[in-house]
């Protein structure tokens, strides 16, 4: 028994100076490393890509279409526009909103107009 109370004594004076009993060291500094920029390398073609041609540079940029279709065609006739497409759409959610591109509000019209069989009737609105 004597054996087992030094084994234990000696386990608990080992834990003890193990946990605690000398100073936390201060954390030393990196030296200051400069961020050097690298530069991409640049972008390469794969041999088998087809032939490609530069852009005119009289293109206008894609942003200097209209926005939705109040700008494109007026507030009038893209709120015409906008019933017609309410009225023939059966989407829960159509695309029928003047601020959306007055191409989306007619193709959403055009999808619902198509959906009607050759015997069916079709809306007025899809003969506007």
């Amino acid at each position: 028994m004597p054996r087992v109370r030094l084994s234990l004594a000696l386990i608990a004076a080992l834990s003890l100076a193990a946990c605690g009993g000398s100073e936390p060291a201060e954390p030393t500094e990196a030296p200051a490393t400069e961020a050097v920029p690298v530069a991409a390398p640049p972008a390469m073609m794969p041999d088998d890509a087809p032939p490609q041609e530069e852009a005119p540079a009289d293109v206008e940029p894609a942003s200097a279409t209209p926005a939705n279709c109040r700008e494109e065609i007026g507030e009038v006739a893209s709120a015409r526009l906008v019933a017609r497409c309410i009225a023939v759409s059966p989407a829960t959610r159509p695309p029928c909103n003047a601020l959306n591109p007055c191409e989306m509000i007619q193709g959403e019209i055009d999808r619902a107009c198509g959906q009607y069989g050759e015997g069916e009737q079709k809306p007025a609105e899809c003969a506007a």
